[in-house]
Parts: structure tokens; C-alpha cells; sequence
């Protein structure tokens, strides 16, 4: 099982092509911040982001099933293709060789076809982002307001305030892709982050001074 799972993420002993470390060992990151994933980090993003999914999905059945093809193609478009490239492109993660999909809790599987492009998302990226949320959030939203599907609502809003306020505590408070308008890592670890990818901290740095 363990050698199995090792092909599915990257080797966590070896760190990111963009750092310029020769190994982890001591890295004053690994309890910061997350450079490697495993299946354990993966699940518990998925515990955490599919309970709206669901519930949404089952009020809009409850409507009407034929519904749920258009909102499956939105989902599949925007996050396996379109955040892809105005997100996650961005991220050191996504600049690792060797690899044709994403190997990281968010997105994973997902086909790498755009070129990595480090530094911060520009305004137009952040607008796309933010209006493919809305269109992913509000698909469902919409159909449980027409339909009255009062209850599937009240859960659908729960879920989905319990999914953000989980996400920002655990998991976009040590994630290393700063472009994304959601991080909250700290200031001071960025800072170490950059020291030890200089490429990165180089990228960031030119698109501050344009």
C-alpha cells in the first residue's frame, strides 16, 4: 500500500524543483507549510469540500436530475480545466517534472496543459476565479431557491459556511500557492519560503515593481 501511494504523490523526502535545498531534513517549513501531500491530506480535503457538493446536488434532484448534467459539466470545466490555469498554474506544485496531472490535495488528477507561470495572479485571472465560484456555488443555489427546497437550502448554506471556515483554518493558512486570493499564510513564512526558492521569490518580486 505504501509503495502505492508513493507514486500517487510526490516523494516527500525530496523537495520541489524550485527549491534550492538539497534535501527537507530540518527545513523550518515542514510544520508551516505544506509542500507534499498525501492521501490522508487528500481525503481530508475531500471530507471538507464534498458535503455541499452532495447536499446541493441532491435538492436540485429533487427538482428535476436532468439539472445536475449542466451543473457536472460546469464543475468539471472550471475546476479541471479553467482554475487550472488562472490558479493553480501559479503554484510550485504545478512546476514539478515528470508529471502530466496535479498530485495535491485540491485539483487532484487534473491535467497540467498550461504552461507554470510563477508569480501572482493578475486581475483578470482573480475576476475568472472568483466568477467561476459564483458560477459553481450559485448553479445549485439558484434551483433550491425556485424549487423551494427550503431544507436542501438551509443545509446546502451550512455545509458550504462549515466547508470555507475549515478550509481557511486548515488548509489555506499553509498552502504554497500564494497567487490564490484565499491564502493566509503568514507574512514571516512566506518570507522563508522565498529564501529557499529563489526563482519564485524572483517572480513574485518583478511583478511588484511593474
Amino acid at each position: 500500500m505504501e509503495i502505492i501511494m508513493s507514486n500517487l504523490f510526490l516523494d516527500p523526502k525530496r523537495p520541489l524543483s524550485t527549491c534550492s535545498s538539497a534535501d527537507c531534513h530540518d527545513c523550518p517549513l515542514q510544520s508551516r507549510l505544506q509542500c507534499h501531500f498525501h492521501g490522508k491530506d487528500l481525503a481530508q480535503f475531500l471530507a471538507i469540500a464534498l458535503p455541499p457538493f452532495i447536499a446541493g446536488g441532491i435538492g436540485v434532484a429533487r427538482l428535476n436530475a436532468w439539472l445536475l448534467i449542466p451543473w457536472l459539466g460546469l464543475l468539471v470545466g472550471y475546476f479541471g480545466f479553467i482554475e487550472i490555469r488562472v490558479m493553480c498554474s501559479h503554484c510550485p506544485h504545478y512546476a514539478e517534472p515528470g508529471t502530466k496531472s496535479l498530485q495535491c490535495w485540491a485539483n487532484y488528477g487534473s491535467p497540467k496543459v498550461w504552461t507554470y507561470r510563477p508569480g501572482p495572479m493578475s486581475a483578470g485571472e482573480k475576476a475568472v476565479f472568483f466568477a467561476g465560484l459564483a458560477l459553481v456555488g450559485g448553479y445549485p443555489l439558484a434551483f433550491l431557491v425556485i424549487g423551494m427546497q427550503w431544507l436542501w437550502l438551509v443545509l446546502f448554506g451550512m455545509l458550504a459556511a462549515v466547508m470555507a471556515t475549515a478550509m481557511r483554518a486548515r488548509m489555506c493558512s499553509r498552502c504554497m500557492n500564494f497567487a490564490c486570493p484565499l491564502n493566509r499564510v503568514e507574512p514571516a513564512v512566506r518570507a522563508l519560503f522565498f529564501a529557499r526558492n529563489p526563482g519564485v521569490a524572483q517572480a513574485w518580486k518583478e511583478a511588484q515593481e511593474e
